[in-house]
């Protein structure tokens, strides 16, 4: 081998060595895991009205717009959902509309996936308290703005049971009709109150119309329902009052923000 051909040899020989050094010395960088994207409980699914449904294993987020998806006279007349209406409504009360119209929302959702009972039962306040499985929200049994009796305003429900506030918050205090008859059945899941309990229709998978002394004052009791074999506490919409919901929540309530 020639003296420059040596030379190259030798300086390739330290570069591979100087190489393999850095190598070996460098730190390793740590290995990041994979996102374990915790999976929704397939009742959730059955909120057909969200946006998005989401869990982080403690908490289950629902996103909705919060109008409903049947035809209503509370939707502007340009609306391909609006339908005027003279009929009569919850309770055989002869429909008498409001002043205000529906407008979109922006909820979001928040209660706890594996609900459990709270022994403070926090009363329920005005407003929103759960969600229905059209995203639509759910009222308490009492009226604006000091609590009063529900019955100042039952004649203003549409024909589907519900009506919208003076902001264009719709939402139902009573048995959302077009879910019950429509959407599901008399004693199908209906939605979900903040604290993470179910809500069924005024009946009994028999068949047996529930009615508020069938219930705890929360309006609701424990048994095995079809989306629930194992068993849960539930709360049940009643033809009498309070309708949904009796001194508070069962369990402890998550959040609602808009």
């Amino acid at each position: 081998m020639t003296k420059k051909k040596t030379s190259y040899f030798n300086l390739f020989i330290g570069l591979v060595l100087i190489v393999s050094s850095f190598a070996c010395s460098k730190t390793e960088e740590p290995t990041v895991p994979p996102v374990d994207n915790t999976t929704v409980p397939n009742v959730y699914t059955k909120i057909y009205g969200a946006s998005s449904i989401t869990s982080d294993g403690t908490y289950i987020t629902i996103k909705t717009n919060g109008v409903p998806d049947h035809k209503s006279p509370y939707y502007p007349t340009t609306n391909p959902l609006y339908e005027a209406y003279s009929g009569t409504t919850f309770g055989g009360y002869t429909f008498n509309k409001n002043p205000n119209s529906i407008a979109t929302q922006s909820f979001t959702f928040k209660i706890p996936v594996n609900p459990k009972v709270d022994a403070n039962h926090a009363a329920t306040p005005l407003g929103v308290i759960g969600v229905a499985l059209n995203g639509v929200a759910l009222f308490n049994q009492y009226a604006g703005p000091n609590n009063q009796a529900l019955t100042g305003e039952i004649a203003s429900f549409d024909k589907y049971y519900g009506h919208p506030q003076n902001t264009g918050q719709y939402h139902y205090h009573v048995e959302p009709l077009y879910i019950t008859t429509v959407k599901s059945t008399k004693s199908g899941l209906v939605g979900f109150l903040l604290d993470g309990f179910p809500v069924y229709g005024p009946q009994e998978e028999s068949g047996t119309t529930v009615t508020s002394s069938n219930l705890d004052a929360y309006h609701g009791h424990t048994h095995a329902t079809i989306d629930f074999p194992t068993g849960i506490y539930h709360y049940h919409f009643t033809g009498d009052a309070p309708y949904l919901n009796g001194n508070g929540y069962y369990g402890t309530a998550g959040t609602v923000t808009r």
